[in-house]
C-alpha cells in the first residue's frame, strides 16, 4: 500500500486532479478544503507528505505549515497561485520543503512527491543492519557537532537541534563529503531530485535556515562555508 498524502486546497478541481494522478501512482490520498480541516486530518492520520495550498480563506497555508512545523517535520509541498518570489521565500522560510506555482502540471506534482518520498525512504537506516558491538558508522562526529543517521538526530555542543527533512538531508550530504564543494544546482539535483532550471531559491533559503540552527554564529559559519561564485562546502575541523 502506497504512502498517504494529504492534499489541501480550496479549489475542488485542483483536489480532484491531484487525487487522480497521485492515486494512479499508487498513493493513498486524503483531501481537505481549508486549513482547519487540514490540521484535523494531519493529526488523525499522520500522512507521509502534505500538498498545501498557500492562499485559502480562514487559516491559510502559511499558518498551517507553521503549526505543523512546530510539532513535526513531515515533508510539505507548497502550492502558490502567484510566481511572486516573496511567496516562495515565505513558504520556504517557515518550513515548506518544496513549492509549485499555479497553474502546475499534475505530473510535475507526482514527480516532486516521488522524489521527496524516495529520498526520505533512503535516508532511514534499518536498525537490523547495525551489528551489536560494531563501529557506529551511522554516527558522524565533528568538533561541537554530532549527527546520528539512524535516529535522524543532531546535537550541537551537546544540545539537540530539530531539523526538517530537507535540512537534515543537506547536513548529512555535506558531512559525508567534507571539503567537497557543491554548487546550488548540484544540491538541487541531489537533495530535491528535480531540475529547477536555474532557480536556486530553495537551496539558498534552506542553507540559511540550517546555519541558523547549527552555527554558533550564522553570519560567520563554522561548518557550512560559502564558496563565492560556486556554492557551499562543509568544514568539520577544529577552528583555527
Amino acid at each position: 500500500m502506497g504512502s498517504l498524502i494529504l492534499v489541501v486546497d480550496d479549489e475542488t478541481n485542483i483536489i480532484d486532479v491531484c487525487t487522480v494522478y497521485l492515486e494512479r501512482e499508487g498513493y493513498q490520498v486524503l483531501a481537505a478544503s481549508n486549513g482547519d480541516e487540514a490540521i484535523r486530518l494531519w493529526r488523525l492520520h499522520s500522512p507521509q507528505l502534505i500538498v498545501l495550498d498557500l492562499m485559502m480563506p480562514g487559516k491559510n497555508g502559511w499558518q498551517v505549515c507553521e503549526e505543523i512545523r512546530n510539532e513535526q517535520d513531515v515533508p510539505i509541498i507548497m502550492l502558490t497561485a502567484r510566481g511572486d518570489e516573496m511567496d516562495r521565500l515565505m513558504g520556504l522560510t517557515i518550513g515548506a520543503d518544496d513549492y509549485l506555482t499555479k497553474p502546475f502540471s499534475p505530473r510535475e506534482l507526482v514527480l516532486r512527491a516521488n522524489a521527496i518520498l524516495r529520498r526520505l525512504q533512503r535516508s532511514h537506516v534499518d536498525p537490523a543492519t547495525v551489528s551489536a558491538g560494531a563501529k557506529p558508522a551511522h554516527i558522524m562526529k565533528f568538533p561541537g557537532l554530532e549527527i546520528n543517521v539512524l535516529q535522524r538526530s543532531v546535537w550541537v555542543d551537546g544540545k539537540t537541534v530539530e531539523l526538517t527533512v530537507k535540512e537534515f538531508e543537506l547536513l548529512h550530504l555535506f558531512a559525508g563529503h567534507p571539503e567537497q564543494v557543491f554548487s546550488r544546482n548540484q544540491l538541487l539535483n541531489k537533495i530535491w531530485d528535480i531540475d529547477y532550471y536555474g532557480d536556486t531559491t530553495t537551496v539558498t533559503v534552506h542553507i540559511r535556515r540550517l546555519r541558523e540552527k547549527i552555527e554558533p554564529n550564522p553570519s560567520q559559519p563554522r561548518y557550512i562555508k560559502t564558496v563565492w561564485g560556486i556554492g557551499y562546502k562543509f568544514e568539520g575541523r577544529e577552528p583555527s
